[in-house]
């Protein structure tokens, strides 16, 4: 939805910009969509939290029984700072990682949560550790599809999970080291198109069925996240009835296959958040290259917002709708592209996976003009940093009675400066 322009020229007044603009009812109707297709028995919803971190939103997934995924031992303290229970009885929090990283080890340990693993040596770490109980693997299918090619979750080429083949000796390593495989995980992403989410996903369970029978202390099967979001057309039609019926119908093949009752679960990130939210930049300047032997001209709308803030154009080219604030839509447009402050060529809003500049029909904004990026809920401030000594930009959350809440300020020197030492080791 579009904002009125008094409301963000207000905002933008009070906290300056750029700032990050949260819609709380948008959150919760995705939540209420999620739990509309996991409301059955033996059915259960995680939310892969790396999207979004904010505690506000972790309460809110807290407050509707939304469980967690959690990939460091950071992401499991913000998740028990938010009210998330700790312990295994039942696993509230998972943690999902390739490596044990800084403190990962230690939190998982201390606060009893269930290890997803994904790479074989972590059992040697844990038992290393002395941990004895429960574990799940994640297992890499062979197949999957990321929202773009870089983000390949299964397959050769992805990074994540073991390997299928590897997982006779893995099992057998896990016993050896007293670890019982709790849970079965896959992540295989969701593919440009529904139906090939649909379709690997019922490859994936009758994957899994066929490995149930050889695992004695299976509990549950988790499907991993993948339910896309149409950022060039947010408001298109998502028929998520029809995981609701596949998620049924595969819990109850894995139980079937398992000859006991399976917990199925499913732990989609991005699609919680992506609508809901945007940043708001201000426009500095436009100006204009000419066409030479080297290329044609542009025209730049030269904005205060960065991929320090909004990195996914920058790394892989992804689209974020962009409106000019106040402009009425028969306005007249031109192809603008969009470019923030930082000393980076790279630091283009409106450019393709190819890195190239890929103008955005716009009308002509002025300087002093705010514009919008849309759907920047997922992975814009969980992955923004403090590149060119940029402190973080703030975030707000917005009620639907129009209450507004600063729900982190904007990073000061001090704060970036607070973890340099000078310790002779």
């Amino acid at each position: 939805m579009s904002h009125s322009p008094a409301l963000l020229e207000n905002l933008a007044h009070t906290v300056g910009t750029p700032f990050w603009l949260y819609e709380a009812d948008v959150i919760r109707q995705r939540i209420a969509a999620i739990q509309s297709i996991t409301s059955g028995e033996g059915l259960q919803a995680r939310f892969a939290m790396k999207a979004c971190p904010a505690t506000k939103i972790l309460q809110e997934m807290a407050a509707a029984n939304i469980w967690i995924d959690a990939v460091s031992g950071n992401e499991i303290l913000r998740a028990r700072h938010a009210g998330h229970p700790a312990g295994q009885s039942p696993p509230v929090i998972c943690f999902t990682s390739d490596v044990f990283r800084d403190n990962a080890l230690d939190v998982v340990l201390e606060h009893g949560v269930l290890p997803n693993i994904g790479s074989p040596g972590m059992i040697r770490d844990l038992a290393a550790a002395g941990y004895r109980g429960k574990i799940s693997l994640r297992i890499n299918p062979g197949f999957g599809h990321g929202h773009v090619n870089s983000c390949d979750t299964g397959g050769p080429s992805s990074k994540h999970g073991i390997w299928y083949q590897d997982l006779p000796s893995v099992q057998a390593a896990a016993a050896a080291a007293g670890l019982q495989i709790a849970m079965l995980h896959a992540h295989i992403g969701s593919g440009p198109q529904f139906d090939e989410l649909l379709a690997n996903l019922n490859r994936l369970v009758a994957e899994f069925a066929a490995l149930a029978p050889s695992l004695p202390h299976l509990e549950a099967v988790s499907l991993g996240g993948g339910i896309p979001h149409d950022y060039r057309n947010p408001a298109a039609f998502l028929p998520l009835e029809k995981l609701g019926a596949l998620f049924a119908t595969a819990r109850q093949t894995l139980s079937d296959a398992a000859s006991r009752p399976l917990r199925l679960e499913i732990e989609p990130g991005r699609y919680y958040v992506a609508p809901a939210c945007t940043l708001v930049t201000r426009v500095s300047d436009v100006k204009q290259t000419q066409t030479n032997p080297k290329g044609p001209g542009a025209t730049f709308a030269m904005v205060d917002a960065g991929f320090v803030d909004l990195v996914r154009p920058a790394m892989y080219g992804s689209y974020h709708g962009i409106e000019v604030v106040g402009r009425a839509p028969a306005e007249p447009t031109e192809p603008i592209v969009v470019a923030g402050p930082l000393c980076e060529s790279g630091d283009v809003f409106t450019r393709d996976d190819a890195e190239l500049l890929q103008p955005r029909a716009l009308p002509r904004p002025l300087p002093g003009d705010l514009l919008t990026l849309r759907d920047a809920g997922a992975y814009g401030y969980a992955m923004s940093s403090n590149y060119n000594s940029i402190g973080r930009a703030p975030q707000i959350w917005l009620e639907p009675d129009g209450q507004l809440t600063q729900i982190s300020r904007r990073e000061t020197l001090a704060d970036i400066l607070k973890a340099e030492t000078d310790l002779p080791l």
